[in-house]
């Protein structure tokens, strides 16, 4: 009976990492949404509880991309989202700068190692989607983790969007290059699990 207690009491505790933890979002994950203007879907699911390390803004600031930072600092200035810097002599500019410059470690985008590191340092989700580049590190730092796909499932979950709404979306983020691991919504939806439990 005891260790049922237990048990229950560490899946609450679970669940409500989920539901209250910040998320550290990288480039690729933020950005599939960002192109195919559907960022009301992380807003609703998310929305103040959104960090954008200082890389990722900058990689997000770029010329050819000017929209989605418009997007972005619309984000930063309703509170949905806010940035994080990375300082120099922190533990997080230390990790960072191990996976971006370390010859005894793989070399990441400097985005993705700003996630990494902030999700690491304070106990956060990590979003990203490049998983050949951080699994190593996921495994490494025990970290959370969320993607497009997951995101996206959670959306359909909570009725923020349908099946259908899902498999279009699905559809015009292939269309921009965005690379999914399945060709259909409703195909990964048949062949995944949903990682984010949240009591109801």
């Amino acid at each position: 009976m005891l260790t049922e207690e237990i048990l229950f009491l560490d899946l609450m505790k679970e669940d409500l990492f989920w539901m209250t933890n910040e998320l550290f979002v990288d480039t690729d994950c933020i950005s599939s949404f960002l192109w195919v203007r559907k960022m009301n879907i992380i807003q609703e699911l998310y929305g103040g509880r959104i960090i954008i390390p200082d890389p990722v803004y900058q990689e997000l600031s770029h010329p050819s991309v000017r929209f989605m930072k418009i997007k972005v600092d619309g984000l930063i200035s309703n509170k949905d989202a806010k940035i994080k810097t990375i300082d120099y002599d922190t533990e997080e500019y230390r990790l960072y700068n191990s996976m971006i410059k370390s010859k005894d470690r793989k070399i990441i985008g400097k985005g993705e190692a700003g996630a990494i590191a902030l999700a690491k340092v304070y106990d956060g989700i990590l979003v990203s989607n490049n998983y050949k580049d951080i699994k190593d590190y996921i495994e490494e730092y025990n970290l959370r983790h969320l993607d497009t796909g997951q995101i996206l499932l959670e959306a359909l979950r909570k009725n923020i969007i349908t099946e259908d709404e899902g498999n279009e979306i699905w559809s015009k983020m292939l269309s921009k290059g965005i690379f999914l691991p399945k060709k259909t919504f409703t195909e990964y939806k048949k062949t995944s699990c949903i990682y984010v439990t949240v009591l109801l």
